[in-house]
């Protein structure tokens, strides 16, 4: 008789040998999912009849909330969308928690990483190797300011195309490192 798989693991959603080596550790696990426009962010704990969220956040409501108005998806919303979960985590009292990527690839410097930089930055204990995490340049979203600058003189067209988000919002995509410190600040 075959043995058939649970139903989240032929889907691909769930790594169970992984998931039991995390809850081995008994701690609450941050948890970062991704999607291609918004970033979510979640302090779970292991209960036998499921995990209880203790602490959530998103980038929509970085959105809604802090007046986010750049890309909900790019390095500097999953900073600060870690960064929200992290205060909400301390607020609620936890100090610590372990990194649940799940099924996620892991790229050194990526959005994971500057969502766990925001955690950590909040005041989270959260193991990790310091040079995964993406530097404070990358976070605060310099990169795209110094290719928007770039591209405003070179190509004005394409620069009104790859940034029209930002323009149709109001905002200069050659400030968000300003942007990002001002929305940080309405965080807390």
């Amino acid at each position: 008789m075959k043995k058939v798989d649970f139903r989240r693991k032929r889907e691909g959603k769930t790594d169970y040998r992984k998931r039991l080596r995390l809850l081995l550790g008994n701690k609450p696990r941050l948890v970062i999912n991704l999607s291609l426009k918004n970033i979510t962010a979640q302090i779970a704990e292991y209960h036998e009849d499921g995990d209880k969220i203790t602490a959530s956040a998103s980038s929509k409501e970085i959105e809604k909330k802090f007046g986010w108005k750049a890309s909900r998806s790019n390095l500097p919303a999953a900073y600060l969308t870690g960064y929200l979960v992290g205060k909400k985590a301390i607020k609620n009292g936890l100090k610590e928690a372990i990194l649940d990527i799940g099924l996620l690839n892991s790229v050194k410097g990526g959005k994971i990483y500057s969502a766990l930089k925001g955690a950590l930055d909040a005041g989270l204990n959260i193991p990790c190797s310091k040079e995964i995490l993406p530097d404070d340049d990358s976070i605060k979203g310099k990169h795209i300011s110094d290719y928007a600058s770039k591209l405003s003189k070179e190509d004005n067209k394409k620069y009104e195309k790859v940034f029209s988000l930002y323009i149709k919002k109001g905002i200069k995509p050659e400030e968000l490192p300003k942007y990002f410190e001002e929305t940080k600040k309405k965080i807390g």
